[in-house]
């Protein structure tokens, strides 16, 4: 190889080197940047709709995840485009290989299809405590793909929302009253009568309970060994379970300082003997 042919080929190479080591770094900021625009914009938009009264928590994790998503595709589109990669081809290229993923992917859309239905319909909302697919817990995060809670035993929970849409919801907190039942025994022996005044006493002096619709104390069952006293005093939501704890333990001391016995399960047994 002559002088002139290493001379050329050098340059050729600085040039190359030059001009696609501009394009490269150049490359390299732009992602960094956009990483950075597309942290800073989600993050800005979320912290902008929390302090809207009128913007539900429940869509602002969705909105953030979503916002971050279309600013980092412009910022790889842009990056492909200094490349000089034609993008309406990338484009078309990317929808049908997303066409044959999406149809090995169904149950993923169909958790992104249910989740679209949860926001829309809104059966629960972050900060509910619902009952479903078996769990209970306080809603954390409704997201395109899962819903996440908080068990009452502080244990994640994560359901697809697939399963979450195809199972019966029960919602504790979506009405603002909720009616405590109890079911208390007390002895063939003891005076009915008193033993309801008693409970209606009960229930006057908690502050919680709420006085319309009224308490129901009635007889709701003859037992084998009790007579079983039907008890449905309504409350707050908030308020539902400590009234119930609080009613059980008060109705027991009252009973106990009037005499009235609540009974426990028990048999007689008649021995024969044999001549």
């Amino acid at each position: 190889m002559s002088q002139e042919q290493i001379a050329s080929l050098s340059d050729t190479l600085i040039t190359l080197t030059t001009t696609w080591g501009i394009q490269v770094v150049g490359g390299i900021i732009v992602l960094i940047l956009g990483w950075v625009i597309a942290g800073w914009s989600s993050r800005k938009l979320a912290t902008s709709l929390e302090k809207r009264s009128a913007m539900d928590a429940t869509l602002i994790p969705l909105v953030r995840k979503i916002t971050r998503i279309l600013v980092l595709a412009v910022v790889i589109i842009a990056v492909l485009n200094q490349f000089g990669v034609q993008t309406a081809s990338l484009i078309a290229v990317l929808g049908a290989a997303g066409l044959a993923i999406g149809l090995s992917l169904q149950g993923a859309l169909g958790n992104i299809a249910s989740g679209v239905l949860l926001l829309s319909l809104r059966p629960f909302e972050v900060g509910d405590i619902i009952e479903v697919g078996g769990h209970i817990g306080t809603v954390r995060e409704i997201g395109l793909f899962a819903t996440e809670l908080r068990g009452a035993d502080g244990v994640y929970i994560m359901l697809g929302n697939s399963r979450v849409w195809g199972s019966d919801i029960k919602n504790f907190g979506r009405n603002e009253t909720r009616r405590i039942d109890m079911v208390i025994g007390i002895s063939y022996g003891d005076d009915i009568d008193r033993a309801i005044e008693l409970v209606h006493a009960v229930i006057a002096a908690d502050a919680r309970v709420l006085k319309d619709p009224e308490p129901l104390v009635a007889v709701g069952d003859l037992g084998d060994s009790s007579v079983d006293l039907l008890i449905r005093p309504w409350t707050a939501s908030g308020d539902w379970w400590a009234t119930q704890l609080a009613l059980r333990k008060a109705i027991k001391q009252r009973f106990d300082a009037e005499g009235i016995s609540i009974p426990f399960p028990q048999r007689d047994i008649h021995m024969i003997q044999a001549a």
